[in-house]
């Protein structure tokens, strides 16, 4: 790509500010949403469990037999999105996610709960996937690790509002009109889905050349920009929707995203828990103390994908977060005051979380259209069977130590696992630059 100019770098930041302040603060708020409603049932737990007569174990596969149906569904979701658009196909996620939401609320015991679980996983399906791949439609290669982080730090700010949220619904709306607490957080906590759902029908841009809000000569550099990448990807690489999924590097990236994964669902199903044995805590305070490794993490993501996009590294800024959340667990496993435990969680979620952005800018280096559709989708399936295994294996290992040390250690192993592949990736030939 030919070298630009001073008015094209002018060109550039101001259309860039721009696209970025359109979208990306709803993006955000859509992320959230999403977030929130596949983990709440960890705030849940903290009631649902007495009040159904759930083991831990049944817990934990229910929390990640979410993950089965995400997992299953996440390739056809994401093809589908790009044969009916982004507009139209995330709004139909939205909707349907957020009614199945609701109903959780209606769950009354232990299959009702693995069913509705699932059904949700079916639902989001080709969400994540599907805002990657329309991000890349509008951030060129130079701005995306910066552009995913601010969109992913939907998963720590999530927690950051949702877990008081989620603590203050359980705690004074109990019995409320005959429904305990953890109902009406299902309820409440469900309904924006829906309604943000119809909002992205009159929102969402499909595509630059469509972006009224730009101005012609902004709509025209950006178009032919994005243009030129995916030509120059294609030319390079050639790489079509079937050899894309069946690409050596496309499944390594797949495994450091269950390694991630496993890690971050392993963590945050837990983390009240982990909170309310460390604490005693009424289930508002669980919330208020649960939300503090979020606000970590979402810092760290921010700086890792602003220096990511500024150095233009990827894998070291995927490798040493890894290797820092797998200290992290190792501490929450051996801390037991509560302090050194909360910073212990700190350091877990920064590690885990900060990976996020570098990671997604990994793809587009190769991919486009429906090959990057199809592979970007593959790869967040093998994230969804981390987000079944971690949590279900940390239930499982704590039913039988009745602690969690061995949980702590596994899911730091598996972070170890996923910095060492992590390092493999840079001998790849497709992510050279």
């Amino acid at each position: 790509m030919q070298k630009t100019t001073a008015p094209n770098n002018e060109l550039e930041r101001v259309t860039m500010q721009r696209v970025a302040w359109r979208l990306l603060p709803f993006l955000l708020l859509l992320y959230i949403i999403s977030w929130l409603d596949r983990v709440n049932v960890g705030f849940a737990k903290l009631q649902m469990n007495d009040d159904l007569g759930f083991s831990e174990t049944i817990y934990g596969i229910g929390a990640g037999i979410f993950f089965v149906g995400y997992g299953l569904c996440e390739v056809p979701s994401n093809l589908l999105l790009v044969r009916f658009g982004a507009r139209a196909w995330i709004a139909r996620i939205m909707i349907t996610w957020g009614i199945i939401s609701i109903g959780m609320m209606f769950v009354e015991g232990i299959y009702s709960f693995y069913i509705m679980r699932f059904l949700l996983g079916v639902a989001e399906a080709g969400f994540l996937p599907g805002i990657i791949y329309y991000l890349s439609q509008w951030f060129p290669r130079e701005h995306r690790a910066k552009a995913v982080s601010w969109f992913m730090i939907g998963i720590p700010l999530s927690l950051v509002f949702g877990a008081p949220l989620s603590g203050w619904l359980m705690q004074h709306m109990d019995e409320v009109m005959g429904l305990h607490g953890w109902q009406w957080m299902f309820l409440v906590e469900g309904v924006p889905a829906v309604i943000l759902g119809f909002v992205v029908l009159g929102f969402l841009t499909e595509t630059p050349a469509e972006a009224r809000w730009l101005s012609a000569e902004q709509r025209s550099w950006l178009t032919k920009h994005i243009e030129t990448e995916h030509q120059e990807a294609h030319a390079r690489h050639g790489v079509n929707l079937r050899a894309a999924l069946t690409h050596p590097t496309v499944w390594l990236l797949a495994i450091v995203m269950f390694c991630c994964q496993t890690g971050s669902y392993g963590l945050t199903f837990w983390v009240p828990t982990i909170v309310n044995g460390l604490s005693g805590y009424s289930e508002v305070e669980v919330g208020l103390f649960s939300a503090v490794p979020y606000i970590a993490a979402a810092l760290g993501m921010l700086l890792v994908g602003w220096n990511s996009d500024r150095t233009g590294e990827r894998f070291l800024h995927v490798a040493l977060p890894s290797l820092l959340g797998a200290l992290g667990f190792i501490a929450v496993g051996y801390m037991h005051v509560p302090a050194l435990a909360m910073l212990a969680l700190c350091v877990a979620a920064v590690g885990d979380y900060s990976t996020r952005g570098p990671f997604w800018a990994l793809p587009g280096k190769f991919l486009v259209g429906s090959a990057a559709a199809g592979a970007i989708a593959l790869i967040n399936s093998m994230g969804a069977l981390g987000g079944a295994i971690g949590p279900s294996t940390v239930g499982w290992l704590r039913d039988q130590s009745g602690g969690f040390l061995g949980p702590m250690l596994m899911l730091s192993g598996v972070l170890v696992a996923g910095a060492i592949l992590t390092m493999r990736l840079r001998h790849s030939p497709m992510l050279r630059d």
